[in-house]
């Protein structure tokens, strides 16, 4: 089957070899299971060569007539049975360091879009005949058999035709999530359609509804463009990088595929280079915080954790720190998982537990690197959080994040682990909670008031707010009508001191370190927060959503 096949036709028309009474006499003829190109052919009105000969030049393709080529015994090793077959190409060879492909429709864009990916390589491809192709599958990977079976055929067997609108869908899709911010696109199958989501600011917004039927075709597009995921496998999980280019930005995309009853569901995260400049206030750090920090990241050695839970921008807010101390004297090494932005001058290495390249094995490795700053992706076990205390008692700063409701909270999550309170005390200089909130959209947001409801929430009473600039969200077409555009951290920074200290050797519970870091005038999440809703930075519902948990 050709694709785009009235182009075709339209083709053979301005060539002189078709006439109007050719494909009127053909579409009575034919039979119902064949398509008018199909016809033609059969019954002699044009030959497969003439088809073929006609694409190539459109398409500015050479020709090659393959009638009684012997190919290489080893081309099968260049290029897999399921790929040739599934694609319809044939390998004919290496030129200059680029492979040569044949194939018999230069207007199936999917495959010459795909097989570059798929195949890891340049591609010439030049044109041949069906009846070619079909031969020389063949003679180099023997007699198709069953395989026709498990080809994939399009949508509902319709074949390449439906390729080219999966491709612009699927680009489409990834573009539309990009211009809206979007942090995360889900693909989802539901019990009778596909259902398409744009997380946006931590909120997950229901974009687009599709037919069930061309879920598999997605899917497979996806798998093409990450160049690492098996097209065939669909019982496992698995996970790749889509690189692309958009408005010459590069777009990095991260994919999981998970099954589920109703058929693969793809998360895609959405990796923003821009955040790989930002600085601490513009994370949402206020004037003071951020001198705070940023004299505490300057230190000479210690531990300095960030927490939170899942989505509260933790590793943004690490990399920001090793932005800020990032210089030609210093050595930095990361350890991460993933590495998912490359840092300018830092070092950075991945977990890959499948070969035990484990968070504990990739720090002792780095710590015969002589590096004077690392960097830990999460503290998950003792044996880590062993490793890195021990480097910062012997003259590293150490940066991680853990996964706690509070500061204080993360004392006891050491301890949990297996750590001793000795050595949380000897070792941690300081510990940042935050969570994100949504900002204001700056082209809407309007004046308005508290509520006696949120006032009390707040703890805050009506002389606390006068004068204050509260705002509240309208909605414009920058911020797709919800009033909310961007976030910001909301944050609490629990500092050592002696008695803290003491209080941790003591193994004094969280409630009490944190009774005493109050009085040391740490200012919690939702007092922080309170801070940025009198600014006109973000609202109360926001605050009060993010810090149920904060009860002071």
């Amino acid at each position: 089957m050709y694709s785009n096949e009235d182009f075709l036709l339209e083709l053979l028309r301005e060539a002189g070899m078709v006439t109007e009474q050719d494909l009127e006499h053909v579409h009575k003829t034919k039979k119902p299971q064949e398509t008018l190109i199909e016809g033609l052919i059969k019954s002699g009105v044009v030959s497969e060569e003439d088809v073929a000969r006609t694409m190539a030049v459109n398409s500015g393709m050479e020709f090659v007539d393959l009638t009684g080529y012997v190919p290489p015994a080893d081309l099968k090793m260049v290029v897999p049975e399921e790929t040739a077959r599934r694609y319809r190409v044939v390998p004919l060879g290496f030129e200059h360091g680029r492979m040569q492909v044949a194939i018999s429709d230069p207007n199936n864009f999917e495959t010459l879009d795909a097989l570059p990916h798929v195949l890891k390589a340049e591609i010439d491809f030049v044109c041949a005949t069906p009846e070619n192709i079909r031969t020389l599958l063949s003679a180099i990977y023997g007699n198709e058999g069953d395989m026709a079976s498990t080809i994939v055929k399009g949508v509902e067997g319709g074949g390449t035709d439906a390729e080219a609108p999966i491709i612009r869908l699927v680009t489409n899709t990834l573009m539309e999530a990009f211009k809206a911010r979007s942090s995360d696109i889900h693909i989802e199958p539901m019990e009778k359609d596909l259902r398409i989501r744009y997380r946006i600011d931590g909120v997950l917004h229901d974009v687009e509804h599709h037919p069930k039927k061309l879920h598999s075709s997605i899917i497979a597009r996806l798998k093409i463009m990450t160049g690492t995921m098996s097209i065939d496998e669909k019982r496992i999980p698995q996970d790749g990088r889509i690189q692309m280019k958009f408005q010459d930005k590069e777009l990095d995309l991260r994919v999981s595929i998970v099954p589920t009853s109703n058929g693969e569901s793809v998360v895609m995260r959405i990796l923003d280079k821009s955040s790989l400049r930002l600085g601490l206030s513009d994370l949402g750090f206020l004037s003071d915080d951020q001198e705070t920090f940023e004299k505490l990241i300057t230190l000479p050695d210690g531990i300095i954790l960030v927490t939170g839970p899942t989505g509260s921008g933790k590793t943004t807010t690490l990399y920001a720190c090793l932005n800020y101390i990032n210089r030609p004297d210093r050595k930095i090494i990361t350890v991460e998982d993933p590495v998912e932005y490359e840092l300018p001058g830092i070092n950075q290495v991945m977990v890959k537990e499948d070969i035990g390249m484990t968070f504990a094995a990739a720090l002792r490795a780095m710590l015969r690197q002589a590096p004077n700053i690392i960097m830990i992706g999460e503290i998950r076990d003792m044996e880590t959080a062993s490793i890195a205390i021990n480097a910062s008692l012997t003259g590293h700063l150490v940066f991680s994040t853990l996964h706690t409701n509070d500061a204080p909270s993360a004392v006891s999550r050491l301890t949990d682990i297996g750590i001793k309170p000795f050595l949380i005390a000897s070792a941690v200089r300081a510990i940042e909670a935050q969570r994100l909130v949504r900002k204001l959209c700056p082209d809407c947001k309007k004046e308005g008031a508290l509520s006696e409801s949120e006032l009390r929430k707040l703890g805050l009473d009506a002389t606390q707010v006068y004068g204050a600039t509260i705002m509240v969200p309208e909605g414009c077409p920058k911020c797709r009508g919800n009033g909310y555009r961007g976030r910001l951290s909301i944050i609490e920074i629990f500092k050592m001191d002696d008695e803290v200290r003491g209080m941790i050797n003591q193994s004094l519970s969280s409630p009490q370190l944190r009774k005493r870091a109050r009085e040391l005038g740490m200012r919690t999440l939702r007092e922080d927060g309170v801070r940025k809703v009198l600014a006109g930075m973000t609202t109360a519902e926001e605050v009060i959503e993010e810090t149920m948990s904060d009860a002071s």
